[in-house]
């Protein structure tokens, strides 16, 4: 099969399978009511029962039917942020009802790449291409007070929100290989948080603020591209106890957006099997 959407238990340190297809699936998000994961392919919106044993079902989400591996659900449940290049060419953000709807677009400057939504709710993180520097920008959730928390130290992407809504964790090239950073959702000096050999992306805080999960790539490999030998690795806050919890073939789309069970105790992921 081409997708396994898969679930990681962290206390038996083993994962199942929630359902295989030879299509490609990617960045399984867990709704907060714990009942499904949101996921993207070719192009569409679906939702996959957790409990596994049913198809997906499609998501409308109107015009935007190119949607990227860039989205996630609301803390309240109620609304899904996704990227969509299909109104401008390039990508934007856009919020919509969960069940489906008309979606609003949010950001005006392009491209745009959602990543993370604030705990209260009412911003959103994201990574913004401009004059071709990769920052990291957060925005109101009616697309005003747009703020650039970064400025071109190499490249910034990633971001997600610690459950306080005091940090903004990404990952960045600056030191000249991709790592773990965070700063301050306020704006501030960034702090390096990973200090690896390997190229590390996707920094997702836990719900309880207590561990960070993140894809590890060989350290030759710069980007985030598919079909590649990774891990998915987890370390305190401050970039302490890292331990490796999977190695899996993988890479873009395996958890590129917040993927953690409302309770801590599990996140969700995608393995790949080579194409055909």
């Amino acid at each position: 099969m081409r997708s396994s959407i898969e679930i990681f238990d962290l206390k038996s340190r083993s994962s199942r399978v929630v359902w295989q297809t030879d299509a490609l699936f990617e960045a399984p998000n867990w709704s907060p009511d714990g009942r499904f994961l949101m996921l993207n392919s070719e192009g569409r919106m679906v939702r996959l029962a957790v409990e596994g044993g049913a198809q997906p079902e499609p998501v409308d989400t109107g015009f935007a039917i190119q949607c990227n591996n860039d989205h996630g659900i609301s803390p309240d449940g109620r609304h899904l942020a996704i990227s969509d290049k299909c109104q401008f060419g390039k990508s934007a953000i856009y919020i919509l009802p969960i069940d489906g709807g008309t979606p609003k677009l949010v950001t005006e400057n392009l491209p745009s790449y959602w990543h993370g939504w604030s705990p209260d709710g009412g911003r959103f993180t994201y990574c913004g291409i401009r004059d071709d520097l990769f920052d990291i920008y957060t925005i109101a959730t009616d697309g005003t007070d747009e703020r650039r928390l970064t400025q071109g130290e190499g490249r910034n992407d990633g971001p997600d929100y610690s459950p306080d809504g005091r940090w903004i964790y990404f990952n960045s090239s600056r030191t000249g290989r991709m790592q773990i950073w965070r700063v301050p959702a306020d704006g501030g000096a960034a702090e390096r948080i990973s200090h690896s050999d390997d190229g590390d992306w996707f920094p997702h805080p836990s719900p309880d603020g207590g561990k960070v999960i993140f894809l590890a790539y060989d350290g030759a490999v710069f980007d985030h591209p598919r079909d590649l030998d990774v891990s998915i690795r987890m370390m305190d806050p401050d970039g302490g106890n890292v331990e490796t919890l999977l190695s899996l073939f993988g890479g873009q789309g395996t958890m590129n957006s917040p993927n953690w069970a409302p309770d801590g105790s599990a996140f969700a992921f995608v393995r790949y099997s080579p194409q055909r």
